[in-house]
């Protein structure tokens, strides 16, 4: 069964008196444990693609299933338990909340949605920062912090609640060429220890390079289907 699919999917934006075509009715399929880039220029509806499959904008017309769920029938605290349970996100520029210790960002998603007893959600933390190489910076905050390590730390808060799906938008945008290398190995191993599949939208050719599955968006449109490496 796939873990993403999408029919006909469409979202168009409202300005004003003017629709603005974002998706344009595509069609494609993620499977368990892959490894998948969305790539395309600014403004191809990258972004756009991936705040749907995580839950996060509902499509307009067409149909989106993730693990299953038929997406436009979440309501807004549907979805937020949704994504709390399936869904993990890492982001270009990191997000970590800066007056949290490392150890207290990659906790954070147990305590506001899975509400782990403090024993078990400890264990777990310390399990996702020695799997990301950061278990001797847990006590640091993130500016004491490379980009590098910032982008380790944030691989592990996305993973923290055992997703079967993570969502990374650019997420080697902001890190050095060894750097983003490094961080797109870890995630490699991350799912082949995890089984979770990891879902990116980027222009990085470096992503482009280690994604299994590719799909092309021009225009709200995907070009060719998939590629697969």
């Amino acid at each position: 069964m796939s873990l993403v699919t999408a029919t006909k999917l469409a979202k168009t934006y409202r300005a004003g008196d003017i629709d603005i075509p974002a998706i344009k009715g595509i069609d494609f399929a993620i499977e368990p444990s892959s490894f998948v880039a969305f790539v395309g220029p600014s403004g191809s509806g990258k972004s756009t693609l991936l705040n749907m499959v995580g839950c996060l904008d509902h499509p307009t017309s067409g149909t989106l299933k993730v693990l299953d769920t038929d997406i436009a029938t979440l309501d807004r605290s549907a979805a937020a338990r949704f994504r709390g349970d399936n869904i993990g996100f890492v982001f270009q520029d990191f997000n970590l909340i800066p007056v949290l210790t490392v150890f207290e960002n990659v906790e954070y998603p147990l305590r506001m949605v899975q509400r782990w007893p403090a024993d078990k959600r400890r264990a777990q933390v310390l399990r996702l920062l020695e799997a990301v190489g950061m278990a001797d910076q847990a006590d640091k905050r993130p500016d004491q912090i490379s980009g590098g390590q910032k982008q380790r730390v944030a691989v592990a808060r996305a993973l923290v609640s055992q997703p079967k799906l993570v969502l990374a938008d650019e997420p080697t945008a902001n890190l050095d060429h060894d750097t983003a290398y490094h961080v797109l190995e870890l995630m490699k191993k991350m799912r082949d220890e995890f089984g979770t599949t990891f879902v990116f939208s980027t222009h990085d050719p470096k992503i482009m390079g280690e994604a299994e599955m590719t799909f092309t968006l021009e225009d709200g449109r995907l070009e060719n289907g998939a590629h697969h490496a």
